[in-house]
């Protein structure tokens, strides 16, 4: 593993260094929203904006990246959002901040492509699989992080997002001080929404309710805590354990779903973070050793929903087609985290903050539904066995590093194990 990684030691450097930065931004934002007056509903339009713009990058950055090289998009993605972060304190305005979100939605997924493309292109195709974990253990890890350096700053100064801009910024220094060879970047397939829904309604319909939950909580998780009286450094311990809960409890939810029907592990996973979101609307804040609890174990759940959807997906596509299907579900997920801010916002705006957990319970309680009905209405067997992977929000080139995409590796013994 340690040979295989060590080559790519540049790639993932800049990766943790960057979300490390914005990791921390989203959170710095609802808090700095929070002291400026912002209502809920306000801050849940601006949240959304960031998805709207990640959503708008997946069409038009892989033709820039095309025409001007990997390493000067790279620059220029990094440019643009240091620039974006830096004029928030300065544009204390919601159309202002809305417009800025969008910016760094865009450059952001343009960043994603640029490294996951370069990291498919440079690992060894047998241990594309390795890669792919090591990756996303990178990219949650350096979240988490990002919010505790939250803790460590006053988000009402312009300190704080300064840091995230030097971040940004030295996330450039190991990629474009490195000898790699810049990848050439295929063209990425597309699937129709609709089809999706037609070969497996219970990834499609999880896609989309993951999104608007993981929307919500990314956007509006810091307001809802600062609604109920956190302080800076409690509202970082908070959103870390919800990341922490979500990167160590994917891997024992994954080898379940593995081991059956992954429509009942839907089930199973949106029943019980169902369950840890009523019991947030009720515990509220009144302590806070039980709050962090509650956190660790729905964001254990809840970040387990779409990787087991994007499994579940893959179960039913030969290899050709996964590329087209993921990226489709991409979409869907990416639909569903741009309207979860605006409807939550909306929501705590008339009923208060326990509007949140309330909104997470209902749109997890759907989905178990659908899923069930789904498991009863239909038994599958796997026509194209895959095999679960942790996965944070990511962009169609990483999809490539599965091994499911290759299959001659998996029948070669490389890549991850096959359910």
């Amino acid at each position: 593993m340690i040979a295989t990684v060590r080559p790519l030691a540049a790639l993932l450097a800049g990766v943790a260094i960057l979300l490390t930065g914005t990791g921390m931004l989203g959170s710095l934002l609802g808090v700095r929203g929070q002291m400026e007056g912002f209502s809920a509903q306000t801050l849940g339009l601006v949240m959304s904006c960031y998805f709207v713009g990640f959503l708008a990058g997946t069409y038009f950055t892989p033709g820039l990246i095309q025409r001007i090289g990997h390493i000067r998009a790279f620059a220029f993605f990094a440019s643009a959002t240091a620039a974006s972060v830096l004029l928030h304190p300065v544009l204390v305005d919601p159309w202002a901040w809305a417009l800025l979100r969008a910016v760094t939605g865009a450059a952001l997924v343009g960043w994603y492509t640029v490294i996951e493309s370069w990291l498919n292109a440079q690992a060894p195709r047998e241990q594309r699989g390795q890669v792919f974990a090591v990756y996303m253990a990178v990219n949650l890890g350096a979240v988490a992080l990002g919010q505790l350096l939250l803790g460590a700053n006053d988000p009402g100064g312009f300190v704080a997002f300064s840091l995230v801009a030097i971040l940004v910024c030295v996330a450039t220094l190991p990629v474009t001080a490195s000898r790699m060879v810049q990848p050439s970047f295929p063209r990425t397939p597309r699937m129709a929404p609709a089809e999706i829904f037609r070969i497996a309604p219970a990834a499609g319909s999880g896609a989309l309710a993951s999104g608007l939950v993981m929307g919500g909580f990314w956007g509006l998780a810091p307001v809802y805590a600062t609604t109920l009286g956190l302080e800076v450094g409690e509202v970082a311990l908070m959103m870390f354990a919800a990341v922490a809960g979500g990167a160590l409890l994917q891997w024992p939810i994954g080898r379940l779903s593995d081991r059956g029907d992954r429509r009942t592990t839907l089930v199973l996973v949106s029943l019980a973070a169902c369950g840890l979101s009523v019991a947030l609307w009720s515990q509220g804040a009144e302590s806070r050793p039980m709050l962090y609890a509650l956190f660790f174990a729905y964001g254990g759940m809840v970040f387990a929903v779409n990787p087991v959807c994007v499994a579940h997906l893959l179960d039913h596509l030969p290899a050709e087609r996964i590329m087209a299907g993921g990226s489709s579900l991409l979409l869907v997920h990416g639909a569903g985290s741009a309207l979860g801010p605006m409807l939550a916002g909306a929501l705590m705006d008339r009923i208060g903050p326990a509007a949140l957990p309330a909104f997470f319970a209902a749109v997890l309680l759907l989905l178990a539904f659908v899923a069930a009905g789904r498991r009863l209405l239909r038994r599958r067997d796997r026509t194209a066995p895959a095999h679960f992977h942790a996965m944070q929000g990511t962009t169609p080139s990483a999809l490539e590093m599965l091994p499911e995409t290759h299959p001659e590796d998996a029948a070669d013994g490389g890549g991850s194990p096959r359910a």
